[in-house]
Parts: structure tokens; C-alpha cells; sequence
């Protein structure tokens, strides 16, 4: 079994809005608190359009959303608490 079940919602717009600059090839989103226990999953990259990923660990059952606006500075990977202290 894959640690992650990643899943896409396709909202079906385009982005209007010119990407960040500061970031041409994707930003590693991280939600996690300074030495918190943590499970980390690459994300399709670049992403379609404007949607949203919802990204499940299968070892801990934590989810998170993650948007995305088919552009250059989506995101590329994410790193969550983990709900159990057993990181993935």
C-alpha cells in the first residue's frame, strides 16, 4: 500500500494571475511546528489548472487540501503533522 492517497479536484479554470517570481520551480509547503512529528509526500507537479489536492497518509489518517493554480510556484511537495508520531 502507498503511503499517500493523493486526489485531485480539477475546479476547471485557468490561473489569471501571473506566478510568483521568487519561486519557478514549485514551493515545498510545510505545515508542521518545529520538531513535530511528520509525514512528507511529493505532489504532482506542476499541477493542471486551479484545484485543489486532498492528501491522506495512509499510515496516520491525517489529510490535508492544497491548493493549486496550474503555474510554476504550485506546490511540489507537503509535509503535515502526523497524527500519530510514527512518520511516514
Amino acid at each position: 500500500m502507498p503511503n499517500f492517497t493523493i486526489k485531485w479536484h480539477d475546479r476547471g479554470r485557468e490561473a489569471a494571475v501571473a506566478p510568483n517570481p521568487d519561486y519557478p520551480n514549485g514551493i515545498d509547503l510545510d505545515t508542521t511546528q518545529p520538531g513535530e512529528t511528520s509525514c512528507r509526500t511529493e505532489l504532482p507537479y506542476p499541477a493542471k489548472r486551479i484545484g485543489v489536492y486532498v492528501v491522506t497518509c495512509n499510515r496516520c489518517g491525517a489529510t490535508s487540501v492544497v491548493t493549486t493554480a496550474g503555474r510554476p510556484d504550485d506546490p511540489r511537495s507537503l509535509t503535515m503533522p502526523c497524527k500519530t508520531g510514527e512518520a511516514a
